[in-house]
Formats: structure tokens, C-alpha cells, sequence
């Protein structure tokens, strides 16, 4: 999250595979205007809606209980100021997200996690810590 700190400040934030909640409300507690979330699971929807009444965020977000990749599929240009994405690794989502994202990018920035090992497209900044990695797309636009 450090590495994004100065893209945070009034960001609109989506949070992708959103689990828990933890990245976009972290965001949100880094000065994002809004966040996003997306997921389908019941069992982390149940986390995330828990977490964000926790945090008094209501306010500020909006659940989006779908696919992720599909939620993603239909983004337009930069919907978005910064996307966390941390897709199950055996998936192959990481692959096929960082590819959408290239061929028209959804947002100014895209932080997708991913196996150290697995096969992401060129084109961004990866960072390994053990056997994770987060790759950083940055739009040009």
C-alpha cells in the first residue's frame, strides 16, 4: 500500500476478488474518496459488509456481489483512479485481468497480486515478496 500512498489521497478505489475488504478500506483509510468492492463469495461478503460497518464506510462504498473478471470485462476507460486486484493464484485470473487491462485500461493504475512463478504480461512493475508478487500497471493516460 506504501507504494501507492501518493495515489490514494480523493482516488476512486476498486477493490477486485475483495475478500475481506482489506485493501480498499485501507485505501479509504489513506484518503481514497470511494471504493468499490467486488465479490461473490457468502462467506466474504459476510466479512466485508461486517468490516465495513466496523469502520463506519458506508458512506463511502458500494458491494458489487459478482465475477470479478466480468465486473472487470465490462469497465470502461479509466473507470477508476487506482485497482487492487489479488485473484486466487491457480485461477489464471491475475493473467487474464493484467491482459484486459492492457488492451484498454479500466483505471490510471492496476495492483494485481499473483504467484512469484506465475506468467504475467509485460508492461508493469512487479515486486516479489517470497512467493507472491504484485505487479503495477500504470496507465498513460
Amino acid at each position: 500500500m506504501s507504494i501507492l500512498q501518493l495515489d490514494l489521497p480523493d482516488a476512486r478505489v476498486l477493490d477486485l476478488y475483495s475478500g475481506s475488504g482489506a485493501l480498499g478500506l485501507e485505501a479509504l483509510s489513506r484518503g481514497a474518496s470511494a471504493a468499490d468492492f467486488v465479490e461473490k463469495d457468502p462467506k466474504s461478503l459476510r466479512a466485508l459488509e461486517e468490516n465495513i460497518s466496523a469502520l463506519g464506510a458506508q458512506a463511502l462504498v458500494t458491494i458489487h456481489r459478482k465475477s470479478a473478471l466480468s465486473f472487470a470485462s465490462a469497465l470502461g476507460t479509466l473507470d477508476y483512479d487506482v485497482v487492487f486486484a489479488d485473484p486466487p493464484y491457480a485461477s489464471g485470473d491475475a493473467e487474464r485481468l493484467a491482459v484486459r487491462w492492457l488492451e484498454r485500461p479500466f483505471s490510471r493504475i492496476l495492483s494485481v497480486e499473483h504467484a512469484a512463478t506465475g506468467e504475467i504480461p509485460s508492461g508493469g512493475e512487479t515486486r516479489t515478496y517470497g512467493s507472491t508478487a504484485i505487479t503495477f500497471y500504470r496507465s498513460e493516460e
